[in-house]
């Protein structure tokens, strides 16, 4: 259940579900007014009915929770009431939430359970159109929107319940969505007869003396996501700094164009703490001509800033994933700084040829062929210096281990969430890379 449907979408489910109108709308609002008894005792409610379909669901869920002996009454007083139902506006808004209406419903010091979106909120985008209600539970159906997991939109509808209103799934055969949310991955078989070489081998590029621990991070990350092999390419200063740290991982200061030649080196990360210059744009033209598939991160994304056209010319083709945050992604795509997070990123996959990792509390993974995958399982403690780095030297194993790009991405974020998620409050990333566990 893990595909994301937006308001268009919703209602070509809707029209090929086969079903009435009024029955999809009675089981809707049957299914509201159950999730709500289910929390809630009996209470005076007001249930907020705005046009259409949404206002029509609110209609259902106050005559059920009338004959379940709640005292209920339609209308926009809420002088009294110990709960609001928002069944004002839909996921398919087409003008702005008034801020008057919201303010009034969110300053009533009551839980509120919005139908379908919290009122203002577009289905779509996960952005309010004007105002917009902030819900304690937000109730859809059949499958969530993007809107419902995309920032602010995840933080506005409070717990999220998804309701099954008897559309079935063969609809989205029909409908093709291009948008999931990502959920736990399949990752490589260890074959018995596998041995190192068969999972791959990453390297990972150091900067200077001074700037080692972002290259260890990604490596120690690499090592533990499951590649068979990982070595750390550096200046022989660096490595006298790195050899002080690191056991199973290797070194070499040998040159990138000689490192490359061994077509066993499957997998190349360039840029934490790599520097920002020409020297590391020359280590991603050696890395994109290699063969290897090449994750591009912060500072080798910010050396491109001056002429991105140059860094998407040499992508075309090749295996190559981006992990940018979104100060390092408006460097590259200085045009793409409004709009829908999953939309930006597609287009940026598009010009780049890169599959992009756009990072945030709502990381998106977005491929030039139209389809994002949003992340949800990441605590906001995963926000701590070095953690970009260790979920770039994952997709660097990944990689390495012959998944392609996007699925790497994918596997990689949500590896990451995971593990985050099992640490406390406070973690570093040298505990997240330690805590790594592929599987």
């Amino acid at each position: 259940m893990n595909e994301l449907l937006t308001p268009d979408d919703m209602r070509r489910a809707d029209e090929l579900s086969g079903l009435p109108l009024a029955t999809l709308i009675e089981t809707a609002g049957r299914c509201v007014a159950e999730e709500i008894i289910r929390r809630y005792g009996a209470r005076p409610a007001v249930v907020a009915c705005g046009p259409g379909n949404n206002g029509a669901d609110g209609q259902v869920v106050a005559r059920y929770l009338k004959a379940w002996g709640w005292p209920v009454r339609v209308g926009t007083d809420f002088k009294g009431a110990e709960l609001i139902v928002d069944a004002l506006f839909g996921a398919g808004l087409s003008r702005d939430f008034p801020a008057d209406m919201a303010a009034v419903i969110n300053g009533a010091g009551v839980p509120v359970v919005s139908i379908d979106v919290p009122s203002g909120l577009d289905g779509a985008t996960g952005q309010p159109r004007g105002a917009c209600v902030k819900a304690d539970v937000t109730v859809t159906f059949f499958r969530k929107k993007p809107g419902h997991i995309l920032m602010p939109g995840r933080a506005l509808c409070g717990e999220l319940i998804v309701a099954d209103i008897g559309i079935p799934v063969l609809v989205l055969d029909e409908i093709q969505p291009k948008f999931t949310e990502n959920s736990k991955p399949t990752l490589p078989m260890v074959a018995a007869t596998s041995h190192k070489y068969t999972r791959g081998h990453a390297v990972i590029v150091s900067g200077g003396p001074l700037n080692t621990g972002a290259a260890r991070l990604s490596a120690m990350a690499a090592l533990r996501t499951g590649a068979g092999l990982v070595t750390i390419s550096g200046t022989r200063e660096a490595l006298a700094v790195h050899a002080n740290h690191v056991t199973a991982i290797m070194l070499t200061d040998l040159d990138l164009v000689t490192l490359l030649q061994d077509r066993r080196k499957n997998a190349v990360c360039i840029g934490p703490a790599s520097g920002i210059g020409k020297a590391t744009k020359s280590k991603v033209h050696v890395a994109l001509a290699s063969g290897a598939a090449v994750v591009l991160d912060a500072d080798a994304l910010t050396s491109f800033a001056d002429n991105p056209v140059e860094l998407f010319e040499a992508i075309k083709g090749k295996p190559v994933v981006m992990t940018p945050h979104e100060g390092e992604f408006a460097r590259l795509f200085k045009d793409l700084h409004s709009g829908p997070k999953h939309e930006r990123a597609i287009e940026a996959s598009r010009r780049s040829g890169a599959v992009i990792i756009l990072k945030g509390p709502d990381t998106v993974i977005a491929a030039a062929d139209g389809r994002a995958t949003i992340n949800t399982n990441a605590p906001p403690w995963l926000a701590t210096a070095g953690s970009g780095d260790v979920l770039a030297g994952m997709v660097t194993a990944l990689l390495a281990q012959g998944m392609t790009p996007y699925e790497a991405a994918c596997a990689a974020v949500w590896l990451h969430g995971e593990t985050a998620a099992h640490e406390p409050a406070g973690m570093t990333a040298e505990i997240l890379a330690a805590g790594v566990r592929a599987k």
